[in-house]
């Protein structure tokens, strides 16, 4: 497979990980001005590992890196944990990002399998 053909393969993953990263910086912004600000600190750190391993997941996808399915797996586990985490709280924003995580959860395990 030409490099060509393998970035048009992974590109829709690629989307999905930009996606979730710019939804998870947003919420994470969102989030620490809400007045309960103290109940979402665990929420608060899982979307800025999420938003990390999304941006990196991306970087491994564009590059084809050998090691692009191990770090999209990885990517799958984390951006299920913040969905779950965006998920207790019912702000537009946390709605937003569960449904980018979830979206990016779906890409990720397709091209980790």
């Amino acid at each position: 497979m030409s490099v060509v053909n393998a970035m048009n393969v992974n590109q829709t993953c690629i989307d999905a990980c930009n996606r979730c990263m710019q939804a998870c910086e947003e919420c994470l912004h969102a989030c620490l001005k809400e007045s309960d600000v103290q109940a979402r600190v665990h929420c608060i750190q899982m979307l800025h590992d999420c938003a990390d391993i999304c941006a990196s997941a991306s970087q491994y996808l564009a590059r084809n890196s050998m090691y692009a399915k191990e770090i999209c797996s990885i990517c799958a586990t984390i951006c299920d944990a913040c969905a779950a985490d965006c998920n207790q709280f019912k702000d537009e924003h946390c709605k937003k990002c569960a449904d980018e995580c979830r979206k990016c959860a779906d890409e990720c395990r397709k091209m980790a399998s």
